[in-house]
């Protein structure tokens, strides 16, 4: 799939928020490119493929627009990926399927979401807040950015930082990296992250298979080469540790 660009103010793209539209529903692209270029947005459009994703984000986009309808797609799963890739807000076009879908769309990564049906008021003004969010956000951030080479998890703005760049991490992500960073031990076994994010109820070998994938994916956004890691470890017995450099 070919991306496209649109854009609705002649003379004025160089100024004009650039957003990604990932939609897996043809018809609703009209709609889409409609809309935004009419309230003054570029636009690129992309399908769900990985290899698109991949391309689309090295635009740079101001935000990240998922539609994506189709029960076959995984939006949680495709929400994860993109924000591997991008620190730009990322909004979520849900249909009406539950609380649950939409508590796991913001835990993969999402900024927000909007259910269906939803009002072009309403779109515009959710993308609009989010764009200003995160123009305070880099405005902010020069000044608490750690020295290259460094690691730093800014626990009170739920921030964090790696080799000089902003890395986003979700509310649970926050979590484990709190749980992790304030540790009385140099080392924390999975039974003790279970408990000490869950709650001492928790436990049993879903709940840590549960929390080896939650650390993967920690471990994907922290490290350079997951593989081998430098920030977040494991030492003998499957422990969990965080350095600081």
């Amino acid at each position: 799939m070919v991306l496209r660009a649109s854009s609705g103010m002649a003379g004025a793209a160089a100024v004009q928020p650039l957003v990604l539209v990932v939609e897996g529903e043809p018809q609703l692209r009209r709609f889409l490119v409609s809309t935004l270029a009419t309230h003054g947005f570029r636009s690129l459009h992309v399908g769900t493929r990985a290899g698109m994703l991949a391309r689309a984000v090295t635009h740079e986009p101001d935000l990240v627009l998922v539609d994506v309808g189709q029960p076959a797609i995984d939006v949680v799963g495709l929400t994860s990926r993109l924000r591997a890739r991008t620190a730009a807000p990322i909004l979520v076009v849900l249909a009406e399927r539950g609380e649950s879908e939409r508590l796991a769309v913001i835990e993969a990564g999402a900024s927000d979401y909007v259910v269906k049906p939803f009002g072009t008021v309403d779109l515009l003004a959710r993308m609009r807040l989010w764009l200003k969010q995160a123009a305070r956000a880099r405005r902010s951030e020069s000044p608490l950015a750690p020295p290259s080479g460094r690691f730093r998890f800014d626990r009170e703005r739920q921030r964090l930082f790696v080799e000089g760049r902003q890395v986003h991490v979700t509310p649970l992500e926050c979590k484990l990296l709190a749980t992790l960073s304030s540790s009385p031990v140099s080392s924390m076994s999975e039974d003790q992250v279970v408990a000490a994010v869950w709650g001492p109820g928790a436990g049993g070998q879903a709940q840590k298979q549960y929390l080896r994938a939650h650390m993967k994916r920690l471990r994907e956004k922290l490290e350079r080469d997951p593989a081998h890691p430098r920030f977040l470890v494991t030492d003998t017995g499957g422990r969990y540790r965080l350095k600081s450099s």
